[in-house]
């Protein structure tokens, strides 16, 4: 039969014709009508990605198909395309000579390849040249116009033959053509026209199926009525040809072109705006575009994403999730201006178990959406984050701790600091960046001698910039980039002399992780998103957490029980516990720009913040409604700190709780050479100090005005620092942190 094709072909279909530019075949030999091995790279298929209990909460692809077997396609839609596309499909074989015939007579007098006369089997091969097409000359080769590239699917097709029954090659069509509405395969193009899947497709919506793949663009319901209308002739063009094929009776015929089109236009799944965990979804993309495990480079990596049919298990937790939801809707409301973020990690594994936000992701401004993942590093979609606030005297309590200092080793904090001179304070280049012409105060004034434990309760800032000046700042940079510590946008740590204060812009889940590292005892995991990925073939590939020891578990103990003690004797007493083992800080910038709170059990770390996307040095958190509650100033148990409590209450309501590792007293315990005065003063917090309405505004230790940073604020935008100063030191703002 292939001599006989070749035969017919080259002396037949493929004479000259005068100024069509084909060429002239005139001989059997040049024509080589032999079978040829098809490449068959599997068609793109969606990537569908799972919480950690398998639940589907997002998908990825570049088409929407999904590839099911010839028995879950309804036998009346196999009856449909084949009477339509290629009736005498199951009797000839790669070749329906009939049909070429008659198509290339049609080409002879139209003077190109104006009909296809194709079969089934060799649209099949055209579209595996189509999708294994990755540019656009190959695109257009596939596609273009001329017998060469009517001979090339010929010699493909009877490869296909060879290889496959009828009813493979059926199959293998069926999930590969594209059907319009964004739909690849004939069970996406079911669910998407009609809500169902290709099993129970029925007469009338399998003619409407099999007769969009003639032109599934002129066709498309999605566009309009025009399109719909096509679509709608073109059903019942299939119904007529199935009756007069004897597969349908004419009543039969009669009675489905008589039914509307019945088009739903399903949404297709997929994408992080339609998740129910968008930050999270966001997060995982990045996570895998970015990493080169999946991929040398980044198209390799956007290839396999959204064409390679993977099943991405992930580490959210739907409980866990839930609870941060409410949580933070409970106090912000998506139309507050005002945003606030939280992430949940559990120690020990760094697995990321919730990402949540007072707002919706997605680009409409009338409803107040926010189009980046405010809960995350740039590197993971997010923006420029918050500045910290007194979060950051953790690493300065951690790195004295490391150095040998005791629990009530301690210092006389003055109402003000102000650096002996530049070299006071050096960076990890060794440079001396003390300003000794800047001082940093305390809100409401606290002076006196303060230990580890009273200056971490109370937040004095003036303590910790004495602590951090003798125990060495670049000692406490070091301690907090082992905890993971980056800025959100992606530059380097801003190294001066409030460092300590939290004067570099954070996200939520680099905070949350940081303190989930000292909640295991020292032992750092990088944030993980993904446990397992399994191919389309069924592979599966698990990611083990990547963790170090970054230091003494016994030094993370001790900084656990001093910051035990924020809940009970500093800025989160009025707040209160959990009623279980936890530790944490409260953290305020300068003039209330953002608000923080950072905390863990042994079980469990979130990070907490508050502030304005617009722009938080012009848009403070002074005298705002959020949540529908009035504050005058926004500390970090005003919000955040509530938050945190009713998120970590729920999250654990079903994990038996645990206890932190008692702290070594014989190491830890007492005080060494910095023991309190006789005529010292360690003053406690006022208990009886106002509260604002319907908040709880704790007062808080407050850095001096900064003289040198008054302008070029800008709205937050992703990828982009908020203000840099004048004059290059970056000291963005210098939080007020009694709260802090």
């Amino acid at each position: 039969m292939g001599v006989a094709g070749g035969v017919l072909v080259a002396g037949v279909a493929l004479p000259a014709v005068g100024g069509a530019g084909f060429g002239l075949v005139s001989a059997v030999d040049e024509v080589n009508l032999t079978p040829e091995e098809l490449s068959e790279p599997p068609p793109a298929e969606v990537s569908v990605v799972q919480d950690a209990k398998g639940h589907e909460i997002a998908r990825f692809y570049e088409q929407y198909r999904e590839t099911v077997k010839l028995d879950d396609i309804a036998p009346i839609m196999r009856t449909a395309i084949v009477s339509i596309e290629d009736y005498r499909f199951y009797e000839h074989g790669a070749i329906d000579i009939e049909g070429t015939v008659r198509a290339l007579a049609t080409n002879l007098k139209s003077g190109g390849v104006s009909q296809g006369g194709s079969s089934i089997t060799q649209q099949y091969v055209k579209q595996v040249l189509l999708n294994a097409a990755t540019t656009e000359k190959e695109k257009n080769q596939a596609l273009e116009a001329s017998y060469a590239r009517k001979l090339k699917e010929l010699r493909y097709a009877m490869g296909v033959e060879q290889k496959y029954t009828k009813d493979e090659i059926l199959a293998k069509y069926l999930n590969i053509a594209y059907f319009g509405a964004g739909a690849y395969g004939v069970e996406a193009a079911a669910k998407r026209f009609f809500g169902v899947g290709a099993k129970e497709l029925t007469l009338p919506q399998a003619a409407t199926l099999a007769g969009a793949v003639q032109d599934p663009n002129a066709t498309d319901p999605n566009l309009g009525k025009k399109q719909r209308q096509r679509l709608l002739d073109r059903r019942n063009v299939v119904l007529a040809r199935m009756a007069e094929l004897g597969k349908i009776t004419q009543a039969e015929a009669t009675r489905a072109k008589a039914t509307k089109l019945g088009y739903k236009g399903t949404k297709l799944p997929g994408g992080c705006e339609s998740s129910k965990y968008p930050y999270f979804c966001i997060y995982v993309r990045n996570e895998i575009l970015s990493n080169p495990d999946f991929g040398a480079t980044t198209k390799d990596r956007v290839a396999l994403l959204n064409r390679g049919g993977l099943t991405i298990k992930t580490t959210i937790d739907p409980a866990m999730q839930a609870a941060a939801e409410k949580a933070v809707r409970k106090w912000v409301r998506p139309s507050d201006n005002p945003v606030a973020a939280e992430a949940l990690v559990r120690p020990g594994t760094g697995e990321i178990k919730a990402m949540a936000a007072s707002r919706e992701y997605g680009r409409s401004r009338a409803r107040n959406e926010i189009s980046y993942n405010v809960v995350a590093d740039a590197a993971h979609g997010g923006g420029v984050g918050f500045q910290a606030g007194s979060t950051f005297k953790t690493f300065t309590l951690l790195t004295a701790l490391k150095q040998g200092y005791k629990i009530d080793d301690g210092i006389s904090a003055g109402a003000g600091f102000r650096a002996s001179g530049y070299s006071a304070f050096k960076n990890c280049k060794g440079q001396s960046i003390g300003d000794p012409s800047h001082t940093v105060t305390n809100d409401e004034g606290s002076p006196g001698w303060k230990t580890l434990q009273t200056g971490t309760w109370q937040s004095v800032n003036t303590f910790f910039m004495e602590l951090e000046q003798r125990v060495g700042l670049c000692n406490v940079v070091k301690t907090a980039e082992s905890l993971g510590i980056h800025r959100s946008d992606g530059d380097k740590l801003q190294e001066y002399e409030t460092f300590t204060l939290g004067i570099n812009e954070m996200d939520p889940v680099t905070v949350a992780n940081a303190y989930a590292a000292i909640a295991a005892r020292g032992r750092y995991c990088a944030p993980t998103a993904i446990t397992q990925i399994t191919d389309r073939n069924g592979e599966t590939t698990a990611y083990d957490p990547k963790c170090r020891q970054v230091m003494d578990p016994e030094v993370a103990d001790a900084a656990a029980d001093v910051l035990s003690g924020v809940f009970t004797k500093g800025t989160m007493r009025a707040v209160g516990g959990i009623g279980r083992d936890a530790a944490g800080k409260t953290g305020t910038t300068d003039d209330y720009a953002s608000a923080w709170f950072a905390g863990f059990t042994p079980d469990l770390a979130a990070a907490v913040s508050i502030g304005d996307p617009r722009g938080s040095q012009r848009h403070k958190l002074i005298g705002v409604t959020i949540g529908g509650r009035y504050y005058g100033s926004v500390f970090g148990a005003s919000i955040p700190g509530p938050i945190w409590k009713e998120t970590m209450l729920a999250a654990l309501r079903n994990v038996e709780p645990a206890s932190f590792t008692p702290i070594d007293s014989s190491r830890f315990g007492g005080c060494g050479q910095s023991c309190r005065p006789e005529s010292s003063v360690d003053e406690e917090p006022d208990e009886d100090t106002p509260r604002g309405r319907g908040g709880r505004d704790e007062p808080e230790a407050r850095n001096g005005p900064d003289t040198r940073n008054t302008k070029n604020d800008k709205p937050d935008k992703p990828g982009k620092p908020e203000r840099k100063n004048a004059n290059g030191r970056g000291v963005v703002e210098n939080p007020r942190d009694g709260d802090g």
